[in-house]
């Protein structure tokens, strides 16, 4: 069975081309999404999905880029798509899964993309060592710096004339406007 899947993704877009196109090509079902490729979402993609879950299935799309919202989303859809047996057809590209030359270029999509995050990878290591080289480390920076902390366990070791601290951990937490585990957290201990 061959279903057809079309996305339109701006208001002035119509889907009627890619409907036409789909029916010409011979989908006894078609599904249209009206939403953003880069919208997780895509409620009428999932429901091809489901149609299209039989061995020799035809998912079938005008344009590669009305079904994937990234290179790594196509080889997605395209990873799940094979282990359903399911093919797929771009019809202005001329892909079609079930012939060699349809599978090698999906192959050579997913190498380039396997390419690509080892690339993004190794630039985020090489940074991250740069930073730490010039001193700089990962995460944020401490809500209370070192004179706030001496003032903050100055207030906490405070004693009233009864015997009792003067100040309760949300009041030194509010009088440096943090919440009270940073208290905590900079006080060394865990108290009431």
């Amino acid at each position: 069975m061959r279903i057809g899947y079309g996305r339109v993704s701006t208001r002035d877009q119509h889907p009627e081309a890619q409907h036409d196109a789909l029916t010409a090509a011979g989908c006894e079902q078609i599904f249209i999404d009206k939403a953003s490729g880069k919208l997780a979402s895509r409620p009428e993609l999932n429901k091809a999905l489901l149609v299209a879950n039989r061995p020799k299935d035809q998912l079938v799309v005008t344009k590669l880029d009305r079904l994937g919202r990234s290179l790594e989303h196509l080889i997605e859809l395209s990873k799940i798509l094979q282990d359903l047996g399911v093919d797929l057809v771009v019809l202005d590209q001329g892909i079609d899964t079930s012939t060699a030359v349809g599978r090698m270029f999906f192959q050579i999509l997913g190498a380039i993309a396997e390419f690509e995050h080892a690339l993004m990878s190794e630039r985020t290591r090489d940074g991250l060592a740069a930073a730490r080289a010039r001193g700089r480390t990962g995460g944020q920076k401490p809500k209370l710096g070192a004179r706030q902390v001496a003032l903050a366990q100055q207030m906490d070791d405070e004693i009233d004339e009864h015997g009792k601290r003067r100040y309760t951990v949300d009041q030194i937490a509010a009088e440096f406007g943090v919440t009270r585990p940073t208290i905590y957290r900079h006080l060394g201990k865990s108290r009431g």
